[in-house]
């Protein structure tokens, strides 16, 4: 976008009262905003982090893979750790391209890796789960609209 233009709409800004303004030119957009006059916007401060004091030492915590398990950390036999596909980030998880739409993929059905097994939506932007290795499902362990953590178990594919 020229620099004239980026001018002109800076002094139209400041004559109007709009607060801000935003144009768009094929792939190119400039956005302008501005405080209004006699509000003050304090600057923004930088806060150290308090000390922390060392921990005392504890009882040891269990994890919650290990409570679940009565203390051992060993994924439970049904799952085997090959063959489970896991999430790759955080986000809301869907088998489906869109409530009205049927699953990708089914319990009981063979998938060849590559295939779209659901999505993650993270950051308004929709992300495939991809089979990585072929097979048949065997489970879905993620509820569909539910939000998913980092590497959690979705699928188990044998």
């Amino acid at each position: 976008m020229d620099l004239r233009k980026i001018k002109k709409l800076i002094d139209l800004l400041e004559e109007s009262n709009l607060a801000e303004i935003e144009i768009k030119e094929g792939e190119e957009s400039v956005r302008l905003a501005r405080t209004p006059r006699g509000i003050y916007a304090p600057a923004p401060q930088a806060y150290a982090p308090a000390p922390v004091a060392p921990a005392a030492p504890s009882m040891p915590m269990q994890s919650p893979t290990e409570a679940a398990t009565g203390g051992h950390s060993k994924p439970p036999s049904d799952i085997p750790e090959r063959e489970i596909v896991r999430a790759p980030m955080v986000g809301t998880f869907y088998t489906s391209p869109a409530p009205d739409k049927p699953a990708f993929v089914a319990i009981g059905q063979a998938v060849k890796a590559g295939d779209t097994l659901g999505i993650i939506e993270a950051m308004k932007m929709f992300n495939p789960i991809e089979a990585e290795v072929s097979g048949t499902v065997l489970k879905v362990l993620a509820e569909s609209g539910q939000p998913v953590e980092f590497d959690q178990p979705l699928f188990v594919i044998g």
